[in-house]
C-alpha cells in the first residue's frame, strides 16, 4: 500500500466532495461552492492518496480569514493566532489504518512552525466518545462549549498549545521568516473565483 499525504489538487475535488458528504452525522455536508471556498482559501488542505485513490482529507485555516463558521469565529474572538481544523474525513475502506493520526501529526507539524495554538471542535450531539478520546490522546483540552445556532448542535471547543512555536518564533519568525525549504512552504492556491465568500463559507447546522 503506497501512501502519500499531499496538497489537494483541483482534480481531487469531486472525490473530496463525495467523501465529505458520505461521512455521516459527524461531518457537515458541503456543496460544490463551499468546497471551492476551501480550495481557494484554506491554509492547509491535504489529501491522503493510497494507490492512486483519495482515501481521506483534512482542511484547516489560520486566523484572520473571512470564514463564517461559528466555531471558527469563536476562536477568532479569543485567540490572536491559531490553526483551526475545520474537518477531517477518512473513507470507510481506510478507517482503522491510522490515517487520522497521520493527518494530525502532519497538521501539527504545519501549525507548530507558524502559530502557538491548534484548535478544533467535536460534536456533543450526538456524542462520540471515540472521537473525544482521540483528541484527548493528542493533548487537546476543552476551552469552551457553544451551540451552533438556535437549533444547532452543541459542540466542545478544543485547543492544543504548541510548545515548539516559541523556539521557532525566536529562531526564525522574528528574524526574517522560516527557511526556504519545500516542506515548510505554503500551499499554492488557485486564482480566486467571483463566487461570494459569504455563500461559500457558510456552515449548516
Amino acid at each position: 500500500m503506497a501512501l502519500a499525504i499531499r496538497d489537494v489538487s483541483e482534480h481531487d475535488l469531486d472525490a473530496v466532495l463525495a467523501l465529505n458528504n458520505a461521512a455521516g452525522q459527524s461531518i457537515i455536508v458541503l456543496d460544490a461552492a463551499q468546497l471551492r471556498y476551501f480550495f481557494e482559501r484554506a491554509d492547509y488542505f491535504r489529501v491522503a492518496e493510497i494507490d492512486g485513490h483519495v482515501a481521506g482529507f483534512l482542511i484547516a485555516l489560520r486566523e484572520g480569514g473571512d470564514y463564517h463558521s461559528p466555531n471558527y469565529r469563536w476562536f477568532s474572538e479569543r485567540y490572536p493566532a491559531f490553526v483551526y481544523i475545520d474537518r477531517i474525513v477518512i473513507a470507510n475502506a481506510y478507517r482503522r489504518h491510522g490515517l487520522g493520526r497521520i493527518f494530525y501529526c502532519d497538521v501539527t507539524s504545519y501549525a507548530e512552525v507558524r502559530v502557538p495554538l491548534l484548535a478544533c471542535e467535536v460534536f456533543l450531539e450526538p456524542r462520540d466518545d471515540v472521537v473525544v478520546l482521540f483528541h484527548g490522546t493528542y493533548g487537546f483540552q476543552e476551552v469552551g462549549q457553544q451551540r451552533m445556532g438556535p437549533k444547532g448542535r452543541q459542540v466542545s471547543l478544543l485547543a492544543k498549545e504548541l510548545p515548539s512555536y516559541a523556539y521557532v518564533r525566536e529562531t526564525w519568525l522574528d528574524h526574517g521568516g522560516l527557511p526556504d525549504l519545500p516542506w515548510l512552504a505554503e500551499r499554492q492556491r488557485p486564482t480566486l473565483t467571483a463566487q461570494p465568500r459569504r455563500q461559500a463559507g457558510e456552515r449548516h447546522a
